[in-house]
């Protein structure tokens, strides 16, 4: 079983001023595998940096995280992270692109490359390259090449923020469909209350100056969840308001 812990995380940079800012402070989370947590709340209150120092790639200032008890230090496989814009690599093909690490690693399972290919639904664009191929295709194959590592925890830095509606709501339901299949450990950092509330089970609420959790929200709707429910107006309601909207 997976056991994320953020333990009184502090986080703060040098100012080219001389002194210091603080980004993050007082940060506590325990979070285990089933959990889709999202993370809201306004521009610059360190949602982003959070992910980061979760993936190993920034370390914090004071406080330790664990993943199952083992000290993050540095990136790992176990935690992948998927950015807002796709990082495909240009000269090779989707299939190349999902199979990138596990050739790296001289370690091909193609039958799981090809299982991956079919569960995004890109099995007719698996020898496109990512200049043929639309946002939400790219997105998607970015989804992949982290899903074949079978990480523990899944990081996703807004990854549909620069999709237009119709494929933001689409890959929605994919991410969730993912998640329900893989059983892992999810965080995602949004901008948008409603996406929360449709996708979390849990939904972080940070607020600036320094950046600090100011409320977790359980989300108790059963999956497919519909936005015109009362219930879940409620909780986008609940939100907003903890949000000062």
């Amino acid at each position: 079983m997976t056991q994320l812990s953020l333990e009184n995380i502090y986080k703060a940079f040098p100012k080219t001023e001389g002194g210091i800012q603080l980004v993050l402070a007082d940060i506590n989370l325990k979070a285990s595998d089933q959990e889709f947590i999202c993370i809201v709340g306004p521009s610059g209150c360190g949602k982003s940096t959070l992910l980061n120092m979760i993936a190993g790639l920034i370390p914090s200032t004071k406080g330790e995280i664990r993943l199952n008890d083992r000290l993050v230090e540095d990136t790992d496989p176990n935690r992948g992270m998927v950015f807002q814009n796709p990082t495909l690599f240009p000269w090779r093909t989707v299939e190349e692109n999902i199979k990138f690490s596990q050739d790296m690693k001289k370690e091909v399972d193609q039958a799981e490359v090809d299982r991956i290919i079919q569960l995004i639904g890109l099995e007719d664009y698996k020898n496109y390259y990512p200049h043929q191929l639309s946002g939400g295709m790219a997105q998607r194959v970015s989804l992949a090449r982290t899903m074949i590592n079978q990480p523990e925890v899944f990081l996703l830095d807004e990854p549909l923020g620069a999709l237009d509606a119709f494929t933001r709501a689409s890959l929605q339901d994919e991410l969730i469909s993912l998640w329900q299949s893989s059983q892992n450990l999810m965080i995602m950092v949004t901008h948008d209350v409603e996406e929360a509330v449709y996708m979390a089970t849990r939904v972080v609420i940070m607020q600036p100056h320094p950046g600090r959790f100011s409320q977790i929200v359980n989300i108790d709707l059963d999956y497919p969840r519909r936005r015109t429910s009362q219930a879940f107006i409620n909780y986008r309601n609940e939100i907003l308001q903890a949000l000062d909207f």
